[in-house]
């Protein structure tokens, strides 16, 4: 049985982050995921690492904390990201209002943005559309979630922490306020008792929460990615119209992600998917970039979004904020349990910092955080990274046409 200081639920990125920074402050932190690591949203997303720019105008907050972040991990991420730049698209027809408004909100938040006309922008992406009519440079990149995961797991295990895979949370056992232990199923099949439990299990949180009989409202929605063979794009291009279905491209090597739909499901393990979710990202995207209207389809995913209900239903529509949360259960009656849901991959390490403040907070701790300036072990070294993931389960199929994963 172990006694851990803190127990993190959930080894997708911010899981990993969390237990991580935890580890770099001197706390003793186990950390559970039911598969292997990233399996769940973190490993199934289109890859896209935000500059901030999809946010700017409806979320600012949100889109100077991308920004930050995407500059943080381009310092300490190394073969976890591809830094390929993205362009904001306005096609004939989109609204350049909205393109100016777009631009004014990334220049607020201090995103850095050119823009270029269509000429110009056909110079850099030769099968754009002859629709293009300008586009807005910003710091986008691309991210391979399956690297980055491991690659926290891995300093975070290196640091003192203890990584269990395929180890699924069964049950808790809660005891004059708070949670006095945990049952593990899988590789571990035993109890664990920790002083603190951090619920990072995304779009599953309200399931583990109800273990402990608090109440966590999610309101999951699914995307789907089709990958299709095209090997001739550069930058990310993203449509520069109010977030929509088929409005996002990410390049890779050989071939592009593009996405995604919005669809609420009421469970995130048992969900219907739909052959118009496809048809129409397609068709939308190659509005953008006309070659992948016929290209071979390689790969199709769905991933479920982790949103937070409350704040999906004051603000009232897709798109609008991917701001996270820290909902601390002392509140609801278990002192020694939080759960951090809603944000996004690219603001993981944020997430985590501010989960790993929180945690020391409840447990009178005094530690720094260190993760925003130590780079993550194999940064310059893909084949250690892909070890990393082979090590833990960890690939996904986000990033499948690029992980090189050796046999253990």
């Amino acid at each position: 049985m172990e006694s851990p200081t803190v127990l993190v639920i959930g080894g997708g990125a911010t899981g990993a982050g969390i237990a991580r920074d935890l580890a770099f402050r001197g706390v003793t932190v186990t950390l559970v995921d039911r598969g292997g690591l990233a399996s769940g949203t973190s490993g199934r997303s289109h890859g896209l690492l935000h500059s901030g720019a999809r946010y700017a105008d409806s979320d600012p907050v949100g889109a100077e904390e991308c920004i930050r972040e995407n500059r943080v991990l381009k310092r300490i991420a190394g073969d976890c990201l591809r830094d390929t730049g993205g362009l904001f698209v306005q096609l004939a027809g989109d609204d350049p209002e909205y393109f100016e408004t777009k631009r004014d909100a990334c220049e607020a938040v201090g995103i850095p943005t050119t823009v270029l006309d269509g000429d110009a922008a056909r110079d850099v992406v030769p099968d754009l559309s002859p629709d293009v009519e300008r586009v807005m440079r910003v710091p986008d990149a691309v991210v391979y979630p399956s690297r980055l995961v491991a690659a926290n797991a891995a300093d975070a295990r290196d640091h003192g922490a203890t990584i269990r895979t395929h180890a699924p949370v069964e049950g808790m056992t809660v005891a004059d306020g708070r949670i006095a232990a945990v049952d593990v199923g899988g590789a571990i099949d035993d109890r664990i008792e920790p002083e603190y439990v951090v619920n990072a299990t995304g779009a599953w949180a309200e399931r583990i929460a109800a273990m402990a009989g608090v109440t966590v409202e999610m309101r999951p929605t699914r995307g789907v990615m089709v990958s299709v063979e095209y090997d001739r794009l550069g930058p990310v291009l993203n449509r520069c119209r109010r977030p929509d279905d088929g409005d996002i491209i990410v390049p890779h090597d050989s071939e592009v992600v593009l996405g995604t739909t919005s669809v609420s499901v009421e469970d995130p393990d048992d969900y219907s998917t739909e052959a118009w979710e496809v048809s129409d990202t397609v068709a939308e995207c190659a509005a953008m970039l006309p070659p992948v209207a016929d290209a071979p389809t390689l790969r199709t995913w769905w991933g479920v979004r982790p949103l937070y209900g409350p704040d999906e239903k004051a603000r009232g529509g897709r798109g609008i904020s991917r701001g996270f949360f820290q909902l601390d259960h002392a509140a609801d009656g278990v002192e020694n349990l939080v759960s951090v849901v809603g944000g996004k991959l690219t603001t993981y390490r944020r997430m985590a910092e501010s989960t790993a403040d929180h945690v020391c907070d409840r447990l009178n701790l005094d530690a720094d955080c260190l993760t925003a300036d130590r780079r993550l072990p194999g940064a310059d070294d893909p084949d250690r990274l892909d070890a990393f993931v082979a090590e833990f389960d960890g690939g996904g199929v986000t990033d499948a046409d690029v992980i090189d994963t050796p046999e253990l």
